[in-house]
């Protein structure tokens, strides 16, 4: 294994906790510096970190970072990682890639253009949950694949983030937010989605913060609320999906695939490695599926190690930005069939990431 990629992280709040705890059990990753518009909030991080705070500038500029882990919020992924790309990093961005599709197309263009790497979370999907769940798709275990049934729902984020303003504005809302989880998912274990049919609706409920320093004030709602979808996958298989902040109880299906000869019961895609479960004809009874594929102990940056192990052996990386931006075109393409009515047609597509064997270590393999 060639020298650990060098990480410089733009944007130090919630999320970015996650990635510090995980960061020291991937060898092939080393934190260097953070950044952050709140600079106090930087110098305390580092100081934690032992690693240098730096201004924004400073930290793109940085002969001492080779990859930006950009954590900040969903706005300022494709303007700081458009100015990561143009300072010669490599990007690994939190989800979603952007707003919409065609302001993230041209930093993929641009990072071809250089050699370099865009990545993009979910990672959730390199675990040993996600990847048992395809394996025993692949294998044939409930047959040929038919559908799938996914439903996420909450009451909403206002009731546990103390700042949870941005998640009711454009480039917020429970699709975007959420979906990237459970659509990288459905791309993962189906293929490219072709067609997208989608409804949309935003609650008249007023929200207000529920925890921290916000608490009691009022949260503006400037996006829909709740989204329902049917899409279209190349392989014929079709998926059901719905989305909502509104909810505040339910008893559906979280994630569930079915097939000619049975039913896979698919654990929650915004975790790594929850228990799988399988009903087949056969049997005619659920049982537990053995974890058989997938990074086991995954955590948030793991898609990162994976990254820095594609650059170091030129292979494509599993949590691509080419496999986001199809993402973020689904979720836009929702959007759009939601206001006009219409059937959408994709303009884009991806393969499906290669597949993780069990027991691999994103750092080595």
């Amino acid at each position: 294994m060639s020298a650990p990629l060098r990480v410089g992280v733009i944007g130090v709040g919630v999320i970015s906790k996650q990635y510090f705890e995980t960061f020291p059990r991937l060898s092939n990753l080393r934190l260097t510096a953070v950044a952050d518009l709140d600079v106090e909030r930087a110098k305390a991080v580092a100081a934690e970190q032992g690693v240098a705070a730096l201004t924004v500038p400073e930290l793109l500029a940085s002969d001492d970072v080779d990859v930006v882990l950009n954590l900040t919020i969903p706005a300022a992924h494709v303007p700081v990682g458009t100015d990561a790309l143009r300072a010669g990093k490599h990007v690994y961005a939190e989800k979603p890639l952007g707003l919409d599709p065609a302001e993230a197309a041209p930093m993929l263009a641009l990072a071809e253009e250089r050699g370099l790497r865009v990545g993009s979370a979910p990672d959730t999907v390199l675990g040993t949950g996600i990847q048992t769940a395809r394996r025993l798709l692949d294998d044939g275990a409930v047959g040929a694949p038919l559908s799938a049934a996914v439903a996420w729902s909450s009451p909403g984020h206002e009731r546990w983030h103390p700042a949870p303003f941005f998640y009711y504005q454009p480039g917020g809302g429970p699709l975007l937010d959420m979906g990237p989880y459970y659509l990288t998912a459905l791309v993962t274990l189906f293929g490219p989605v072709e067609r997208v049919s989608g409804t949309s609706r935003r609650s008249p409920r007023e929200r207000s913060v529920g925890t921290g320093p916000n608490a009691g004030a009022p949260v503006p709602v400037t996006t829909d609320t709740s989204m329902n979808a049917i899409l279209e996958h190349r392989d014929g298989t079709v998926s059901t999906v719905s989305f909502s902040f509104d909810l505040w109880a339910t008893r559906r299906p979280l994630f569930e695939v079915y097939g000619t000869e049975g039913t896979i019961a698919v654990p929650d895609p915004n975790r790594f490695d929850d228990p799988v479960e399988l009903w087949t004809a056969g049997t005619g009874e659920w049982r537990a599926a053995p974890a058989n594929a997938g990074y086991p102990g995954a955590a948030r940056g793991t898609g990162l190690a994976d990254m820095a192990r594609a650059i170091e052996t030129g292979r494509p990386h599993r949590a691509s930005g080419d496999l986001a931006l199809h993402v973020l075109e689904i979720m836009a393409a929702v959007t759009v069939s939601s206001e006009t009515h219409t059937v959408v047609e994709l303009q884009t597509t991806v393969d499906r990431p290669e597949a993780v064997p069990e027991g691999a270590d994103p750092a080595t393999w």
